[in-house]
């Protein structure tokens, strides 16, 4: 794995590419009122649909947590992926993407006991019986909170990174 040297070096359009792709996602999510990232959260649903029966081959039990694990799964895979080759800013975008995924399984946690979110299928709500399992169903929006506050840190983060890789990338000498 490459030390934080070893990475390429990070241009000025690479940077904004990386800050404008999380601008556009907080635009998209609370400017519009819709708080849904039409293409990516489009995409995060179908990793974590496919999660479910994936996960339920393993053990019906356990199915429920399939949808959620495999959409925080795949971003974070495909950050470790770029970070093994050295490559800054695909590391920085599935770190952005990983934090939208964050902030979308918050919006499904926070609905845990209201349930008003449409669901594909019309099944059970994952995050209501995740948490009445855990017995926790009473603290969703909290908990939705603070996920949430940990997928914007972490957009944050690998935006602040890719600023501070920048600056040292074209620091002369």
């Amino acid at each position: 794995m490459p030390s934080d040297s070893d990475f390429r070096p990070v241009t000025l359009s690479a940077f904004l590419g990386v800050a404008g792709f999380a601008l556009l996602i907080a635009i998209l999510r609370y400017k519009s009122g819709q708080d849904w990232v039409p293409i990516l959260d489009s995409a995060n649903l179908v990793i974590h649909e496919a999660g479910h029966p994936i996960v339920g081959l393993l053990s019906g039990r356990l199915m429920v947590y399939g949808g959620t694990l495999f959409q925080l799964l795949f971003p974070a895979l495909v950050a470790w992926h770029f970070r093994r080759r050295g490559e800054a800013v695909g590391l920085a975008f599935g770190l952005v993407w990983l934090g939208e995924s964050l902030l979308n399984v918050a919006r499904y946690m926070a609905d845990a006991r209201v349930q008003l979110l449409p669901l594909v299928g019309g099944g059970e709500h994952d995050w209501t019986e995740i948490f009445s399992r855990w017995g926790v169903l009473d603290a969703d929006t909290r908990i939705a909170g603070f996920t949430a506050f940990l997928g914007w840190g972490l957009m944050l983060a690998a935006v602040v990174w890719m600023f501070r890789r920048w600056l040292e990338d074209t620091r002369p000498g």
